[in-house]
């Protein structure tokens, strides 16, 4: 089987491509042309078995409306460094908060889905003074998912078989591959609304994400994300990052959920208001777990308003 290329995530068009270096690996980031480099940064990052290509509806709204907006491959996906470990929360907070500085900025708002927002709630609580404000998209509090999966029968089902098949080395990182990538595919069909999955827009990010998981070393790196989430819950340093993030967060937060997400369900993002009193809920009429792609317009509404309300 011919692995992509990483540059094949480069798409042409309105994007300028740029490598940016932070906290010891190399970064595949993406703006507009038009972006301005002197706003309010606001930072993108993406969920598991996708890259920065999620966030090609908000990258251009956000940076006509006056904010530079960045997508990011995250540690291990797309065209950024897939080094062997860091993929604890502890790192990943670290890329951002090292990120933001390479960017000449001392802060940020930064947006994530799924795993990319669990990204989002880490460095909110472990770097409170480099982070403006939290725009969620499926993604509830780490401690919100964790009481979730084991208290609410629901989401347990939803999750924790997932969880569990990811654990065992090498047959995983194959199931994403085979087929070129045809796991990924159905996981997106899994978790969408079907008007959407017949629309053609469908049929295009499918194909695009089927491919970004083929580079070399994609699937294990996405994989580790998830092996360390599991694995660390049973081990001196997860108990220890599950505390760090039992803090109450004093920003704005906004969680933007899918009315018909089969993956995270309503009763899991509700649990947030524990930790971020300030948190406001919008839900997604008709949409699943993929909202900012699903409902772009919507959501972008929702992240500009969450922008534009900070000093």
């Amino acid at each position: 089987m011919i692995q992509p290329d990483p540059s094949t995530v480069r798409f042409g068009g309105p994007w300028i491509h740029r490598d940016v270096h932070a906290n010891g690996i190399r970064f595949h980031v993406v703006e507009t042309a038009d972006a301005p480099s002197d706003a309010p940064l606001v930072v993108l990052l993406h969920g598991f078995a996708d890259f920065w290509w999620s966030w090609r509806h908000q990258l251009t709204a956000l940076s006509s409306a006056g904010f530079r907006a960045v997508a990011v491959d995250l540690r291990g996906y797309g065209d950024t460094d897939k080094p062997p470990r860091g993929y604890d929360g502890w790192t990943l907070a670290g890329d951002v908060v090292g990120l933001i500085r390479a960017l000449g900025y001392t802060n940020a708002t930064l947006v994530g889905h799924a795993d990319g927002g669990l990204v989002c709630w880490a460095t909110a609580a472990l770097h409170p003074r480099m982070t403006r404000a939290i725009g969620l998209v499926g993604s509830p509090h780490p401690n919100a998912l964790r009481h979730g999966v084991l208290r609410d029968k629901g989401q347990r089902r939803a999750l924790l078989p997932f969880f569990l098949r990811y654990q065992v080395p090498i047959a995983p990182e194959r199931a994403l591959t085979k087929d070129d990538g045809a796991a990924v595919e159905r996981i997106l069909r899994a978790r969408t609304s079907p008007s959407w999955q017949n629309s053609d827009e469908f049929d295009d990010v499918a194909t695009q994400m089927r491919s970004a998981i083929r580079i070399a070393g994609a699937a294990h790196c996405a994989l580790e994300y998830q092996r360390w989430a599991f694995r660390s819950q049973f081990r001196s340093d997860g108990r220890r990052f599950m505390q760090a993030m039992d803090t109450t967060l004093d920003i704005p937060v906004l969680q933007i959920h899918g009315e018909h997400d089969p993956y995270v369900l309503r009763k899991t993002v509700a649990a947030d208001a524990k930790w971020a009193p300030q948190r406001r809920l919008h839900t997604v009429v008709g949409a699943g777990h993929y909202t900012h792609q699903e409902a772009p317009d919507e959501v972008t509404a929702e992240l500009l308003a969450l922008c534009r309300d900070q000093p």
